[in-house]
């Protein structure tokens, strides 16, 4: 399995990368979901998994057919954490 990016963790099985984004506010987590979803059509990759609450959004990430994530999985996490450096933090 490629290492996970900074700020995501491996899980087990199926293999996976999991992160937790935080925001201040239900307004930011909104449009952080949002960018996720556009960038998901633009790369034709999809979390295996999203839940969120108004404060933070958990993504998970796994590589094709449950098998562990591999290059194209890895720039996505990396896209998914420049999106989420674009916007403020708590």
């Amino acid at each position: 399995m490629t290492t996970p990016p900074e700020g995501w963790e491996a899980r087990g099985r199926p293999p996976s990368w999991f992160r937790r984004f935080t925001f201040a506010k239900y307004a930011e987590t909104r449009d952080f979901l949002d960018a996720v979803a556009a960038l998901s059509e633009e790369l034709g990759l999809h979390p295996q998994n999203i839940n969120f609450a108004a404060t933070h959004a958990n993504i998970t990430i796994e590589g094709p057919e449950r098998q562990a994530p591999g290059a194209a999985e890895l720039a996505f996490a990396l896209r998914i954490n420049a999106l989420a450096a674009s916007r403020v933090l708590p």
